[in-house]
């Protein structure tokens, strides 16, 4: 009988465990699934807040990206059209590429501002930010706008252009090339400098070949004995027979110095600025030939040295 008792009893309490631990186990079933379902929902409602957005914008994408397509064919197009225009012009080299590069950056800018615009960023903003950019921009590129602004100057005011002989900072040779930032000139020993047009306005330029013609200015000297009317005669007729020189206005043939050593003669003859160191070198060597052949003598200096006489003792 209390056997019997027992193992009821004992039934009874197993039941019950195993009843307590069901409902404990299906009560942690439902909160990971509540959790689960919670994370799905808040992942949902993220990736709702993402593409939504985006797929609002996808019909403004689509346009901003095909108006971009034909914006870049435009404005080569346009490029192209504006480059065969500038060549048929009066507009010199220099001046057709400083218009080119301004153009091209404008219709690029608008290009920009026309698809910021059709993706609904606000005007304001755009602004704002071109404004922002234009401030730090132009502090970073102090230089290279005060270049720019020089290229304008010399587009405008044409101090030099392609093809001139000048001498700018030092540098003496033809400029081949005017860019937005910087004026190329290649040396006679052709040798290649990029000089700031920053500093090509501000700075004192000799133009050689501004004017057509040129006046070429030549010293020598003759001594005391030679005969002066001869050796001007002399010169004035290498200067006749040199094929370079011009006519008019006349040579001219004046004593400039009485030297130490020399009477000092001036040549001046003009000739096409093209040909000035031609005529200059010819002139110089023919010149020393004719004194030569004409008895025409040139003193160099002489040093005398007075030896002190030694005395026998």
């Amino acid at each position: 009988m209390q056997t019997t008792m027992l193992t009821t009893a004992l039934e009874s309490l197993q039941t019950t465990l195993t009843a307590t631990e069901t409902q404990e186990e299906t009560q942690v079933i439902e909160n990971v699934v509540e959790s689960v379902g919670q994370e799905v929902q808040h992942a949902s409602t993220v990736l709702s807040a993402i593409l939504t957005p985006i797929r609002d914008a996808i019909p403004s994408l689509i346009i901003a990206l095909i108006i971009a397509a034909i914006g870049f064919v435009l404005i080569k197009y346009l490029l192209r059209l504006l480059g065969h225009g500038l060549r048929r012009s009066s507009i010199d080299n220099i001046a057709a590429g400083f218009i080119r590069s301004v153009l091209r950056i404008v219709l690029y800018v608008l290009l920009a501002v026309i698809v910021l615009s059709v993706l609904n960023v606000p005007m304001n903003s755009i602004v704002a930010v071109i404004a922002s950019a234009g401030v730090a921009v132009g502090l970073a590129l102090k230089d290279s706008l005060s270049n720019l602004a020089g290229g304008f100057i010399l587009l405008f005011a044409k101090p030099v252009k392609q093809g001139d002989t000048v001498q700018i900072e030092g540098t003496t040779g033809k400029v081949e090339q005017i860019d937005i930032l910087y004026t190329k000139i290649v040396t006679p020993d052709n040798t290649v400098a990029f000089i700031p047009n920053g500093k090509v306005t501000t700075a004192k330029i000799v133009n050689y070949t501004e004017k057509e013609t040129r006046r070429v200015e030549m010293n020598f000297g003759i001594a005391y004995e030679s005969d002066l009317d001869a050796a001007r005669k002399v010169v004035l007729e290498v200067v006749q027979r040199h094929p370079l020189t011009m006519a008019e206005p006349a040579a001219e043939i004046l004593v400039q110095n009485h030297g130490t050593d020399a009477v000092e003669l001036l040549l001046r003859v003009w000739c096409k600025s093209t040909d000035y160191w031609t005529v200059y070198y010819d002139l110089m060597e023919q010149t020393k030939q004719a004194f030569d052949s004409n008895a025409i003598e040139i003193p160099y200096h002489k040093v005398e040295v007075h030896l002190p006489e030694k005395h026998n003792h």
